[in-house]
């Protein structure tokens, strides 16, 4: 091949025609890789506006449902009388009122001392007959045991003495006997029945002088205690007989030291035994603490029912306290509710009062202490409000059943 021979022209176009074919070429990769992108932009914009929908219509979702929540407000529930009773809901008009609540405590019966007598001689004596024994029911003046005394024996024949001389003297009068004769015999018979009393005896010698005696019952009882045995010598103020009218007894309960002070003398409790419940009234408090138990003991009075109660029993006492308020001042009264009135509905502590229409409806109201089964109720609720003092729960499921009700009419 011949060779061309390079003119000046030619070495001129060289250069331009290098930049031109570089020029294409670039042209052209760029062209390419706009094409590859294009796609993959154009489906991230269409990711992008699905997510945008997706949240705009989660959040009108949420929107509706919590405008839906705070546009349900609690209906009132209205049922007739049959309907009330049905449920087992309860209707009362409020008042104020002194609050108590129920303490319980451990009791133990003991023989009331202001019923009790020891039967004792007041000389020395030898026992000779036995009239009654242990457990025996007596009534008054019932012979309960003969004693004989030297001592009683010369008190008698004094006393027979004496009285033989009074009557005497006053039989022949002022004119045959001087004045001073009749008062020394006066004074003689007088001293003779005093020491014959003393002794236990009568006070006239209507017996023997052969220093025999009997003890009888001052009062109606029983024998609880029977301390001897015929034949045996007894000093003077010895115990033979404990004597016990039962128709009335004594409980001494045991209480924390704090809570005593809640309990007023006069108040009524009630005593527990064998399931059976008899009333009584508080006597008195103790005024001291004791130091093993760190208890104090209230004392009850309790009538007897049917023999029901005997010493040493324990029992079980339930006594009405004042509440602490109560304690302060006693003309205070409060407004309050049984605390199963109280229920909580739409995060509020709320009782259902009857209103103007004859429907039960929720009020919110501010609770204070709580005394035994009862809630003071501080705020919402005002004296002759009518409201449900049992059978809350039944009015409140009724309530959401109303609610859920409309929810699913939607």
């Amino acid at each position: 091949m011949r060779a061309i021979p390079m003119t000046p022209f030619r070495l001129m176009t060289l250069p331009l025609t290098a930049a031109l074919l570089l020029t294409i070429a670039a042209c052209s990769k760029s062209s390419d890789t706009e094409s590859a992108q294009a796609p993959n932009a154009e489906k991230t914009t269409e990711a992008d506006h699905a997510e945008s929908g997706e949240a705009d219509h989660a959040e009108g979702a949420e929107a509706h449902v919590e405008a839906g929540e705070e546009g349900e407000a609690a209906e009132p529930v209205k049922m007739d009388e049959a309907a009330l009773e049905a449920a087992g809901i309860k209707l009362q008009t409020l008042q104020p009122s002194l609050l108590s609540e129920e303490l319980r405590a451990p009791g133990e019966v003991v023989d009331s001392a202001y019923g009790t007598t020891l039967i004792t001689p007041r000389v020395e004596a030898l026992v000779v007959r036995r009239h009654a024994k242990l457990g025996d029911e007596v009534r008054t003046g019932a012979p309960l045991v003969t004693l004989a005394s030297v001592e009683v024996s010369d008190a008698q024949a004094e006393l027979r003495i004496a009285e033989q001389e009074w009557r005497r003297v006053s039989a022949l009068g002022r004119e045959a006997v001087a004045g001073r004769r009749i008062t020394e015999a006066k004074v003689a018979v007088d001293r003779a029945r005093a020491k014959a009393q003393a002794y236990g005896l009568p006070g006239t010698a209507s017996g023997g002088v052969n220093g025999q005696f009997t003890l009888t019952a001052p009062h109606a009882g029983r024998i609880t205690e029977d301390e001897f045995v015929v034949g045996e010598r007894i000093e003077p103020g010895k115990a033979l007989f404990r004597l016990v009218d039962e128709s009335i007894v004594w409980v001494d309960a045991k209480l924390p030291s704090g809570t005593v002070s809640r309990i007023e003398p006069g108040s009524q409790a009630t005593v527990v035994v064998g399931g059976e419940r008899l009333a009584g009234k508080v006597m008195r408090s103790a005024h001291r603490t004791s130091d093993a138990t760190r208890t104090a003991s209230v004392r009850l009075e309790v009538p007897n029912q049917d023999d029901r109660l005997h010493g040493g029993d324990f029992v079980e006492v339930y006594f009405e306290a004042a509440s602490a308020a109560n304690t302060d001042n006693k003309a205070a009264t409060q407004l309050a509710v049984p605390t199963d009135a109280l229920v909580q509905l739409e995060g509020e502590t709320v009782v259902f009062r009857r209103n103007a229409a004859g429907a039960l409806e929720p009020v919110p109201v501010r609770a204070g202490e709580v005394i035994g089964d009862r809630t003071v109720i501080r705020e919402g609720l005002k004296t002759g409000d009518t409201v449900v003092v049992a059978g809350a729960f039944a009015v409140k499921s009724q309530m959401l059943k109303a609610q859920l009700g409309e929810g699913h009419g939607h």
